[in-house]
C-alpha cells in the first residue's frame, strides 16, 4: 500500500530488539515487584504445581499442629487433676490410719470416766445423794462375752460383787474395793487371780473405772428401796454419773424391775454373737433371708423366743432420748421378720438412721449397730413385750415379762473411741465425695475431653491420619479408684480402707507416669511436625521465589541493553535524516 511506512532493516532490527528488552524488563520488575519468579502455571508448569502441593501439605500439617497444641492441654489438664487426687487420696489414707490408732486404742479396754470432782471426799455415804448402805453392783466379762464369776476379800465369787458404802468410808476406799475385786476367791475367802477392774481419780479428779481383762462390764446402783428408780439415780449422779446411768426396764411389773446402771464395752459398735440358721442340719451361717425366731448361737441356744404378736417389738434408744420400735414380725401376721427386714427397719428409721447404722456381716453372719454420729456415746436396746433376745449386744440377754407392756432393756456405752471414729468416718467420706466431685463434674477435662472421667483421647500427627497416639482414659471417682464408704468399727474394715487406699494410690501414679509419657511423645511429635512445616515451606519457597539480587542484576543489564538500543536505533536512522538536508 501506499500508505505504508517503509523502514529499513536495521531500524527492524533495532525495534525488535528493544521490544524483547522491555518484555524482559517486564518480567523482571514483575518479579521484583511479587518476589516470585513463578507466578502462575504459565510461567513454570513443573515449579508452580510442585510448590502448590508442598504449600498444601504444609498447610494441613499446620492446621494439625493446633489439634496437636489442644491434646497437650487435655494432658495437662489431666495431669493437675491427677495431682489433685493424689492429695485427696493421701489425705484419705492419713484419715484411715488414724482410725486404725483410735479402734486399736478403744479395742483395747472398756472404760467409763464419770464427770464430777472427787478429791477430797472423806465419807462418800455423806453425799446428798448417796445415803449410808447404798450399793455399788459391778459385773464383767471376758473378752469374748461370756460372764466370769468375780469376787472380793470375804465373799464367795459370783456372777457380780457388791460394794457396800459404808459411812465415814472416802472416795479412796471406795476405789480401793474396786480394786481389790478378783477373778478367783480361795477357800478361805481370799481374793487370788488377777484383779478384774482398775480404778482411780483422773487428774481432773473424776472416777475412772475399766477393765483389765480387754472385756465388758456392767455397773448397776442401787439404794436401800431397790424400786426407788430417783434415788438410784442419785447415787449415780453424786459419783459422777449422770447422763451415763439409764433407768432400764428388766421386764415384769412397771417398777419393781427397774434398774439405774450402765454397761460399758471395750468396743466401738455393738457387735452380735455369729447368727446360725436352726433349720439346717447342721446348723450353718444365717444368711439375709433367715427370719429371726431360727436364729440360734453356734451351740443352738436361741437368740430370739416368744416372737408371736405383731407387737412384739425390738428397742433401741440413743444417748437416752426416746427409744424407737422396731417391729419384729412382717407386721401383718405373726411370723418373725427376716435379718434383712429386721435390719431395714432400723436403717429406715429417720430418728436412728442419722445416728446409728444397722449391718449384717455376710460372711461371719453376725449383726452390728454402729454409730455413724460422734455425738453417740450411748445405746440403749431391748425388747418389749414378752418376747426375749440375747444377740449378745451386752451384758443382759433380755428377760421374758409377765406385762406385755414393759420393757426389757439394756443401755450400753460404747467404748470412748466410737465418737472419733464416726468424725473420721465422716471426714473419710467427705474426701470420697470430693473425689467424686473432682472428676464427675468435669473440673479435671479440657474442652469436653476428660481423661479422669473415661474419655479417651486420639493424637494424629500426620495429615493422612495414619499416625497417631491414643491416649486412653480411666475412671477415677471413688467407685472407679475402689474406694468404699468408711466403715471403722471393725479392724477388719479399717483395714480394708487402707488397702483399696494403697492400691488407689497406686493407681493414680501409675496413670501419672502414663500421662507424662504420652506428653513427652507428644510434644516431641509436635516439635517435628513444627520442623516439618518450615521445610516444607523452604522447599516450596525455593522452587517459586526469585532472587531479589540476581533479578535486580537483570534490570539493571536490561536497562543498559534498553539505553544501548535506544541509541543505536537512532544511529540507525540518521542515514534517512540526511535526506531533508537536500531540500
Amino acid at each position: 500500500m501506499s500508505n505504508d511506512v517503509v523502514l529499513t532493516a536495521a531500524l527492524r532490527n533495532n525495534l525488535l530488539s528493544l521490544q524483547r528488552t522491555q518484555s524482559s524488563i517486564d518480567i523482571t520488575q514483575n518479579r521484583l515487584a511479587t518476589g516470585k519468579k513463578v507466578n502462575s502455571a504459565l510461567d513454570n508448569p513443573q515449579s508452580f504445581f510442585a510448590s502448590n502441593a508442598l504449600k498444601n501439605r504444609a498447610s494441613d500439617l499446620n492446621r494439625l499442629l493446633d489439634t496437636i497444641g489442644q491434646n497437650i492441654q487435655v494432658i495437662k489438664a489431666a495431669d493437675n487433676g491427677v495431682t489433685a487426687l493424689t492429695k485427696l487420696v493421701e489425705q484419705a489414707d492419713s484419715i484411715a490410719q488414724s482410725a486404725r490408732d483410735a479402734l486399736a486404742a478403744g479395742q483395747q479396754e472398756a472404760k467409763v470416766v464419770g464427770n464430777r470432782d472427787l478429791r477430797g471426799v472423806t465419807n462418800v455415804a455423806g453425799l446428798p445423794g448417796i445415803p449410808n448402805g447404798s450399793d455399788i453392783i459391778l459385773s464383767v466379762t471376758d473378752a469374748n462375752g461370756t460372764a466370769i464369776n468375780i469376787g472380793a476379800f470375804g465373799g464367795a465369787a459370783g456372777a457380780n460383787v457388791t460394794i457396800d458404802i459404808a459411812t465415814n468410808e472416802s472416795i479412796d476406799d471406795l476405789i480401793a474395793e474396786i480394786n481389790d475385786i478378783h477373778f478367783q476367791v480361795d477357800g478361805a475367802g481370799n481374793a487370788v487371780g488377777d484383779k478384774v477392774f482398775t480404778a482411780r481419780l483422773n487428774e481432773s479428779g473424776f472416777l475412772e473405772i475399766k477393765t483389765n481383762n480387754g472385756g465388758d462390764f456392767r455397773v448397776q446402783f442401787q439404794g436401800a428401796v431397790a424400786t426407788n428408780d430417783a434415788a438410784d439415780l442419785a447415787i449415780a449422779a453424786d459419783l459422777g454419773f449422770s447422763g451415763i446411768a439409764r433407768v432400764v426396764g428388766q421386764g415384769g411389773a412397771a417398777t419393781s424391775n427397774n434398774n439405774v446402771e450402765f454397761t460399758v464395752i471395750s468396743d466401738v459398735s455393738l457387735n452380735s454373737f455369729a447368727l446360725y440358721d436352726n433349720t439346717t442340719v447342721p446348723r450353718s451361717v444365717a444368711d439375709r433371708s433367715d427370719t429371726l425366731n431360727n436364729l440360734t448361737r453356734s451351740d443352738g441356744t436361741a437368740i430370739f423366743a416368744n416372737i408371736n404378736t405383731t407387737d412384739d417389738d425390738f428397742r433401741i434408744g440413743i444417748n437416752g432420748g426416746t427409744r424407737q420400735s422396731v417391729n419384729l414380725t412382717f407386721g401383718t401376721t405373726t411370723n418373725a421378720t427376716t435379718i434383712q427386714g429386721f435390719i431395714d427397719e432400723i436403717n429406715n428409721n429417720t430418728a436412728l438412721n442419722s445416728k446409728i447404722r444397722a449391718e449384717f456381716d455376710d460372711e461371719t453372719g453376725t449383726l452390728s449397730l454402729r454409730a455413724i454420729s460422734a455425738d453417740v456415746e450411748s445405746v440403749e436396746v431391748g425388747t418389749l413385750g414378752a418376747v426375749t433376745q440375747n444377740l449378745g449386744f451386752g451384758r443382759n440377754g433380755g428377760v421374758a415379762s409377765a406385762n406385755t407392756t414393759q420393757e426389757s432393756i439394756e443401755s450400753i456405752r460404747l467404748s470412748s473411741a466410737a465418737g472419733a471414729l464416726a468424725t473420721y468416718e465422716n471426714d473419710f467420706n467427705t474426701i470420697r465425695d470430693q473425689i467424686d466431685e473432682l472428676v464427675g463434674n468435669g473440673d479435671t477435662g479440657y474442652r469436653g475431653t476428660n481423661l479422669l472421667g473415661g474419655d479417651d483421647l486420639l493424637t494424629y500427627f500426620n495429615e493422612f491420619r495414619t499416625s497417631s497416639l491414643e491416649t486412653q482414659g480411666v475412671t477415677f471417682n471413688a467407685d472407679g479408684l475402689g474406694i468404699d464408704a468408711a466403715n471403722f468399727n471393725r479392724t477388719a474394715t479399717v483395714e480394708s480402707s487402707l488397702t483399696q487406699i494403697r492400691e488407689a494410690l497406686e493407681a493414680v501414679r501409675n496413670y501419672g507416669s502414663t500421662l507424662a509419657n504420652d506428653l513427652a511423645v507428644i510434644q516431641t511429635r509436635q516439635d517435628f511436625t513444627q520442623n516439618l512445616i518450615n521445610t516444607l515451606t523452604e522447599g516450596s519457597d525455593k522452587l517459586v521465589n526469585a532472587d531479589g539480587n540476581e533479578e535486580g542484576a537483570k534490570l539493571l543489564a536490561l536497562q543498559t541493553r534498553q539505553s544501548l538500543g535506544v541509541t543505536s536505533l537512532s544511529l540507525a536512522s540518521q542515514s534517512q535524516q540526511s535526506i531533508l538536508r537536500l531540500f
